[in-house]
């Protein structure tokens, strides 16, 4: 990418999470974000449809991260659920500052719909046999969304000890997991 290209979105998506961080979205206007981000209007429509879509596009990215971070820290990250959970969590932590920018007031529950949802993709695709296993994506569900709203409600804690308290969780559902791996048995 041209590396002015790359300065112009940089400046852009800078002076969005500055606005962002100090109100909602729907208050933030492109004008205002481009006096902040010294862009003409036509430069910002040139990247981006409008606010919503800069918004959209930066949630991608930042659940994408998020994605990108379990995946790294294990081969096979459906595989071993107290490893995928803990994972997941400090995937949320090390994602903090943005998830707290981008997803805040009423956005705040997307986060956690929208990572499911890439994480049901993710995994389909590796085993297309579980799309329509209802028990299985229950299970996927409970680990996704639990995870996500323990990172909610105490994120301010001891990582170690919220971590121990998922793993504790994940454990007693890992038997049904397990039966809906392939070779997990």
């Amino acid at each position: 990418m041209d590396i002015r290209i790359e300065k112009t979105q940089r400046a852009i998506k800078n002076a969005f999470l500055e606005l962002r961080a100090k109100k909602p979205l729907e208050k933030i206007t492109v004008k205002e974000l481009c006096a902040l981000a010294c862009v003409n209007k036509s430069t910002f429509y040139s990247h981006y449809e409008d606010i919503f879509a800069l918004s959209e596009f930066m949630e991608s990215e930042t659940i994408t991260s998020i994605v990108k971070n379990i995946s790294a820290q294990q081969q096979d990250p459906f595989r071993d659920p107290e490893i995928f959970t803990r994972n997941l969590y400090i995937a949320f932590l090390s994602n903090d500052s943005l998830i707290n920018i981008l997803f805040s007031g009423r956005e705040r529950a997307r986060l956690g719909d929208c990572l499911e949802t890439e994480l049901r993709k993710l995994m389909c695709a590796r085993y297309p046999e579980y799309k329509e296993d209802i028990e299985w994506n229950i299970l996927l569900s409970y680990c996704v969304q639990g995870s996500f709203h323990a990172y909610l409600n105490y994120k301010d804690r001891d990582p170690d000890a919220v971590i121990r308290v998922i793993e504790k969780v994940v454990q007693a559902l890992k038997p049904l997991y397990l039966e809906h791996i392939p070779g997990g048995n």
